[in-house]
């Protein structure tokens, strides 16, 4: 199981792949596979039968597909930069994530 250091709903910036240099939100994590789907990133065309029955119309449609977390970085709410996420300790024995560049915790 590979560290996961990015969460659902944090806003992540691309560093490789057709989508890179962009930011998004995490829709979710797949934390198997290593893998985050992020919103409107990485889309890839899905070919869906039609379904009368689930009012489903056939088609060709536009869907996310997940980048793997190697290739992503959690964007800081403080310096609004993409930063390296370590890991510190709270008074009352939390761990939490904070930003290498600014010290400035990404979990509430």
């Amino acid at each position: 199981m590979p560290k996961v250091h990015i969460k659902k709903n944090d806003r992540v910036f691309v560093l490789t792949g057709k989508d890179r240099g962009k930011t998004g939100k995490v829709l979710k994590v797949l934390p198997g596979e290593g893998r985050a789907i992020i919103e409107g990133l990485n889309f890839v065309q899905k070919h869906t039968r039609p379904n009368p029955q689930r009012n489903i119309k056939g088609g060709i449609l536009p869907k996310e597909s997940p980048i793997h977390l190697s290739n992503l970085m959690v964007v800081c709410k403080r310096c609004n930069k993409h930063a390296r996420v370590g890991i510190s300790h709270m008074q009352d024995g939390r761990k939490v994530r904070v930003c290498k560049n600014c010290n400035e915790l990404l979990d509430e």
